[in-house]
């Protein structure tokens, strides 16, 4: 009688025993966060010059608090990065009515609205006791860009023509 194999595709079959791992280049060290196969994933993490690297430390609490102090601000400061891309969309628009202009005008409106409303909820994971103040400014300072965001859109139903 046959075996199982005989019948398998020869594909199958490399695929069930892969080929041997190449020899490495003496002298040649593997770039940062490469494994050279199964056996790799094994080995302790090493630096560049071959020494096996401690086990990464948990930061402590003061550190977290800094993190997400840093984090706050960048979400704080989030919408005054948007904001040249929507100035030149809106200047590129023109100031007459057309469907583009119409929806860039909502959308200049929608999102600095909806940030308003969602102060709270986007600053709430990064609030902790000992940065209650220093979350409270990065809050103000959102609202602040949000504020800056709308008068974007005043701006622009102004030149449209819109307001009174």
């Amino acid at each position: 009688m046959s075996t199982p194999d005989s019948n398998v595709p020869i594909w199958v079959s490399q695929l069930r025993s892969p080929p041997a791992a190449k020899a490495k280049v003496p002298g040649i060290p593997d770039p940062i966060g490469f494994s050279s196969g199964p056996s790799a994933s094994k080995k302790p993490s090493r630096d560049g010059k071959g020494q096996p690297q401690p086990p990464r430390k948990a930061p402590t609490g003061e550190e977290m608090e800094t993190l997400k102090l840093k984090k706050a601000w960048e979400l704080a400061l989030g919408p005054v990065k948007a904001l040249p891309m929507t100035v030149i969309m809106m200047y590129m628009s023109g100031n007459s009515l057309q469907i583009f202009s119409i929806m860039m005008v909502f959308m200049a409106f929608k999102n600095p609205i909806a940030g308003l409303m969602a102060t709270n909820q986007t600053f709430e994971r990064f609030n902790t006791d000992k940065n209650a103040a220093q979350i409270l400014q990065t809050k103000l300072v959102y609202v602040a860009m949000q504020l800056v965001a709308l008068g974007v859109g005043i701006w622009k139903v102004n030149s449209m023509g819109l307001l009174p």
